[in-house]
Formats: structure tokens, C-alpha cells, sequence
């Protein structure tokens, strides 16, 4: 009982925190910018947070966070809207709703497809905050106990779920974290006072800062690439979207479809790597299997709306826990948030929790109150979110690129990182043309110097004995399950394969495909 009045009084204090009239603000702003980005097909929640990183260093950190917080929510309701209305993902987590959304608005139920979706994200939302706030306190108790062998394996396993959950990609995914952590590692040794990959630079020696790192790769780059694309085709969009009221039946197929798709986006989402796109796409497949009539699936069925929705959602919140807990980020959104807590001189993990409480907690608070705003906004503003697909695409990549150049010349009025910036960009550019993925790049940056730190903390501890990691229980139990990681993908892809010669199931996509 004094576990759980401690917890409803940490609660308490969260939204204390955030009720105040300039974190509700910001917490608006958040919701809006994450809606409207995530209607926005190619932008996304990280490349924003990655543009807002420069320009939020006055804010309170908590104030910016809740900010944060908002725009990771608000893209996965935003992009259901375009994939229903315009058949035109927003989101890729939001790929799979395309298939059932889009033959509901045709058929004339379109606002029953907005009110699952929109219902779905609000309970799962509301669901995953719930858990993150039961599941996080109980996992600061546990690291509590890990010391540098611990944290050295369990960034290890953040890396290798990269990898593994790759599925037939996973070799570009494993060049992407190698070319992540080796950007990570520019800049002096502060063990030895070396420079390491400078080329004679001096402004290389405090090392590529991630700002610059996760504006490149995200901003630059999508730039470069719809540049490379732009074609101006315009999707056929339903503008007619019926009542938003759902009928009783629609009710009775959408109620299981939601507490599926919520419990498997919240596991997915806490596992690191895994992401939004693979849980919706996941949570399709489950829906398919569990109907009378999978043979439906694909022509208007509300379930393939209904569970999908619920699932990228329930993993938004998901991937929160690992990040707050144990300082290890859950999605590539996750990585760029543990990218500003460092800019902000704060680690996540027990320290933050007993240190920083008014921040956790009211983090935490916010997503309550977020996702009730955007239910209450999203179904009344859909016009709008549906004609902001009518912004020109070199308007909006011009001010993306705008936006990024201001940013990064305003952390240190240097040439040299606009360089870094632009040439980070050509390097994304050309990634993803040949199909590597971006997010293990800006995890490798992000973790690279940590695991760096704890590693040679574990070799001072153990005097360069590296049976320590083998010979402590926490730390091996960990490092199988990062050996799990990288052969369990493949043996049930290989399962999948196997079952697939009897029902054709929705490919799910591998770590790659996430543009999250």
C-alpha cells in the first residue's frame, strides 16, 4: 500500500508540474506540431524534436520535454488521418492502415475510420502511460544494482536489437550502428587526451556534436531525398468522411481489436529497436488471424483500422520506459530525447528519477493530459489536417532546410559544423538510396560514447579482466539476451516463412523501414 500511495503522490506531483500554464502551452504546441507533422508524409517525430533541439536550449528542461512528449503522440495520431482520408501514410507506422482505412472513406464510412483510430490511440495511449508509470519506478529498483558491467551489456543489447530485428537488412542495419558509433567516437580520448579521427582538424577535437549529427541525417537528408523524388502527384483524397459516430456493431469488432493492438504495441515498443512500424504491422497480422473472415482484410474491415492504430500508439509510450528507466532509447524518437537530456547535462536511468522527480513525473502527467487533447482536437479539425497536404513540398523542405542551417550555426557560429551538416545529409542521402536504415546511425552516435564510458569503467574495475561481464549474473543474463537478439529475429522470420505457405499474412517490416 505505500508503493502505491507513493506512486498516486509522485503522480500528484507531475501534474502539479504539468499544470502550469506555460508547460500546458508548450504541451499544446507539442500535440499540434506532432499532429500536423504526422499527417505530413516524410518529416516524422525525430527529424522535429532533431530541428527543436537548438532552439529549446532556453526552456526548462521539463517544459521541453512535455513538448517532446507531445509531438511523439501526436505523430501517431496524425498519421492516421492521411491514411485514411488520402490513402497517404504520414506516418510509417501508419503503412498498414492504408489498407482498410482508405476502402472505409470510399465506402463512405470514412468518420468511423477516424473514430477507431482516434479512440484506439487514446486508449493505448492512455494504457502505455499507465504501464510506463507502474513499469518504470519497479525498473530504477532493479538498476539500482547494475554497476558499468550491467549498463556496458545492456547498451550492448540496445545495439544488437538493432541488428537482429533488421530481419533481411540486418547487415546495412549493422554497417549504420558501426558508422554511428565511429561518429561517436570523433573528438579527444578523454582517457588518454588522443584525438581519434580528427584529420588535423581542431574543431573536430570536441567531436561532432549530435545536434548536428541528428539534423544531418534526419533533416539534410530527407531534404536530399525528396528533392531527388519530388514528383507532383496528388493522392486522391475523400473528402466526404460520414458521421463520426460508430454503430454498435462497429463497437463490438473495434473493442478486442484495441486491447490487442495495445498490449502488442506496448511490448514491442519497450523492447529497444523494435518500433512503432513493426508493432502496427504485427498487430495487422494478429487481427487477420483472429478473424472469421480474414479474406475481408484489405476491403474496408474496421479491425485492420482499429488494431493497428492502438498498436503504434501503445508503442510510442512503450519505448518511453527503457528510455526514463535505464537510459537506453526504444525507437530512433527515443534516441534523439536521450540526445537532449545529455544537451540538457541529465542521464536518464535511477539518478534521474531521485534527482530530477518534478521532470519524470511530470513527463509522465503530460501524456495523460496530451492524449486527451488529441482526441478532443483531432476528430473536430480533420479538414485542416487533410489541407495541409496541400502545402507545395519544395515550400516545406525549404523551410526544413532553413530551419536546420539557422539551428546548427546558432549552438557555435561554426563553419565547420555547417560543413559536417551538409555532408552528414549527403551521407543519409545515399543510404537510404540503397536501403540502409537511418535510425541505427543516431543510436550508435548517441550510445557510442556511453558504452565507451562504461566499458573501460568495467576494465578499471575488473583490471582489464573482460571475463567480468561473464562472471557477473546480471550482466551475462543480458549479454544472451543480446546473442537472443541478434538469431531470434531470423529463426521466427524463418517460422513466419514457414507458415505463410498456408495464409498470406502482411509482410512486417524490419527495423530499417522505420522512419520513426
Amino acid at each position: 500500500m505505500d508503493a502505491i500511495a507513493q506512486l498516486f503522490a509522485n503522480l500528484g506531483v507531475g501534474f502539479g508540474t504539468a499544470l502550469t500554464p506555460t508547460n500546458l502551452i508548450f504541451g499544446l504546441i507539442g500535440v499540434i506540431t506532432g499532429t500536423a507533422i504526422g499527417v505530413l508524409p516524410g518529416i516524422g517525430p525525430a527529424l522535429t524534436i532533431s530541428l527543436l533541439l537548438p532552439l529549446t536550449f532556453g526552456l526548462d528542461p521539463t517544459t521541453a520535454f512535455i513538448m517532446f512528449g507531445g509531438i511523439l503522440y501526436g505523430a501517431m495520431y496524425g498519421g492516421s488521418t492521411t491514411s485514411i482520408l488520402v490513402n497517404t501514410p504520414g506516418e510509417s507506422a501508419s503503412v498498414v492502415t492504408t489498407l482498410d482505412g482508405f476502402q472505409m472513406a470510399k465506402q463512405g464510412r470514412g468518420g468511423a475510420a477516424l473514430a477507431t483510430a482516434a479512440i484506439g490511440s487514446f486508449v493505448a495511449g492512455t494504457f502505455a502511460t499507465f504501464m510506463l508509470m507502474l513499469l518504470a519506478p519497479a525498473l530504477v529498483e532493479f538498476a539500482l544494482r547494475f554497476g558499468p558491467p550491467e549498463y556496458f551489456a545492456i547498451m550492448f543489447l540496445a545495439l544488437t536489437a538493432v541488428t537482429g530485428l533488421a530481419g533481411d537488412s540486418a547487415p546495412k542495419a549493422m554497417f549504420a550502428t558501426l558508422l554511428g558509433l565511429g561518429i561517436g567516437m570523433i573528438g579527444i580520448d578523454l582517457q588518454t587526451g588522443q584525438a581519434r579521427y580528427t584529420l588535423g582538424s581542431p574543431e573536430l577535437l570536441g567531436g561532432i556534436d549530435v545536434v548536428v549529427a541528428a539534423i544531418g541525417l534526419f533533416a539534410i537528408g530527407e531534404v536530399y531525398w525528396n528533392a531527388a523524388t519530388f514528383k507532383r502527384i496528388r493522392e486522391e483524397t475523400i473528402r466526404t468522411t460520414g458521421t463520426l459516430l460508430m454503430t454498435r456493431d462497429e463497437w463490438k469488432r473495434s473493442l478486442p481489436a484495441w486491447a490487442r493492438g495495445t498490449l502488442i504495441g506496448f511490448f514491442i515498443g519497450v523492447l529497444p529497436g523494435a518500433g512503432a512500424t513493426v508493432a502496427s504491422f504485427l498487430s495487422y497480422n494478429t487481427e487477420r488471424r483472429a478473424s472469421k473472415t480474414p479474406e475481408k482484410f484489405g476491403t474496408g474491415m474496421i479491425e485492420g483500422v482499429a488494431g493497428p492504430e492502438a498498436a503504434n500508439n501503445a508503442s510510442a509510450g512503450g519505448a518511453m520506459v527503457p528510455l526514463l528507466a535505464l537510459g537506453i532509447p526504444g525507437s530512433g524518437t527515443t534516441a534523439i530525447m536521450l540526445a537532449a537530456f545529455q544537451l540538457y547535462g541529465l542521464r536518464p536511468g535511477p539518478l534521474l528519477f531521485s534527482q530530477r522527480p518534478d521532470l519524470v513525473w511530470g513527463l509522465i502527467a503530460s501524456l495523460y493530459i496530451g492524449n486527451a487533447l488529441l482526441l478532443l482536437l483531432n476528430l473536430p479539425l480533420v479538414g485542416i489536417w487533410v489541407r495541409m497536404l496541400d502545402v507545395p513540398k519544395p515550400l516545406l523542405f525549404g523551410g526544413i532546410l532553413a530551419f536546420s542551417v539557422l539551428g546548427v550555426y546558432s549552438l557555435n557560429g561554426s563553419q565547420v559544423e555547417l560543413l559536417m551538416l551538409f555532408l552528414l545529409g549527403v551521407a543519409a542521402f545515399f543510404m537510404r538510396r540503397h536501403g540502409f536504415p537511418m535510425a541505427p546511425v543516431v543510436l550508435g552516435v548517441v550510445l557510442g560514447p556511453l558504452i565507451e564510458q562504461e566499458f573501460r569503467r568495467a576494465m578499471l574495475i575488473s583490471v582489464g579482466n573482460p571475463l567480468i561481464f561473464f562472471t557477473r549474473p546480471l550482466s551475462l543474463a543480458i549479454l544472451l539476451l543480446a546473442l537472443l537478439s541478434l538469431v531470434g529475429p531470423s529463426l521466427a522470420q524463418a517460422w513466419r516463412h514457414w507458415q505463410g505457405r498456408n495464409g498470406k499474412m502482411v509482410a512486417i517490416p524490419s527495423f530499417g523501414d522505420e522512419k520513426d
